[in-house]
């Protein structure tokens, strides 16, 4: 039922996805869903922790042992790798066509663990500030910029907003954003106080 319904939301949007089609698509009646799920919020929300948890299982371990640089080029490649599948970038039309209309669904997204990538790569980085690698600022901020950098430019390419990336340039693009995000953050504090 789950997957029926992740296939329904991703293809027709949260607004155009109801219950009944997704009883009839999956061959159940109606009260089966309402039994697991008390409606369309709920079970959008089963179906964004079932995506975020197969996406993070995904991510793997982004070498907390190894160098700043080989860490942050581990998680850059893992994080594109999920970020630029036909499911994420679905979802990503679906979030901003719609969270406007549904304002609920941003928060549903982060209550999934939608930051967890956020959080992983402010571990990197209050690492690297307490082994004197980094200076001192604030993790959590640089860690906001460091996914910018690595996915802005390829997911919106992937959403046809520019000419689409192939392997190669995606994994050159996390690369070149790996050296601009370092040369940046170690020659200066990241701040959201931009002072």
């Amino acid at each position: 039922m789950l997957d029926v319904a992740t296939a329904s939301f991703l293809a027709d949007g949260y607004a155009a996805t109801s219950i009944e089609s997704i009883a009839r698509t999956a061959g159940v009646a109606k009260r089966t869903l309402y039994a697991r799920w008390s409606g369309k919020p709920a079970l959008f929300g089963a179906v964004l922790q079932q995506l975020m948890a197969k996406w993070l299982s995904h991510a793997g371990e982004w070498g907390e042992d190894d160098s700043l640089e080989t860490a942050l080029g581990v998680a850059a490649a893992s994080i594109l790798a999920v970020a630029l599948t036909p499911e994420a970038i679905a979802l990503h039309r679906l979030m901003i066509a719609e969270s406007g209309r549904f304002p609920e669904l941003p928060r549903m997204m982060r209550e999934a663990g939608a930051g967890e990538g956020t959080r992983r790569i402010a571990a990197l980085l209050d690492r690297a500030v307490a082994q004197g690698v980094l200076p001192e600022q604030d993790t959590v901020f640089a860690a906001e910029q460091f996914l910018h950098l690595v996915l802005a430019g390829p997911l919106q390419r992937a959403l046809s907003l520019g000419p689409a990336l192939d392997a190669a340039q995606v994994a050159a693009w996390g690369q070149a954003a790996i050296a601009l995000f370092l040369s940046g953050i170690r020659h200066g504090r990241l701040s959201r106080q931009l002072d």
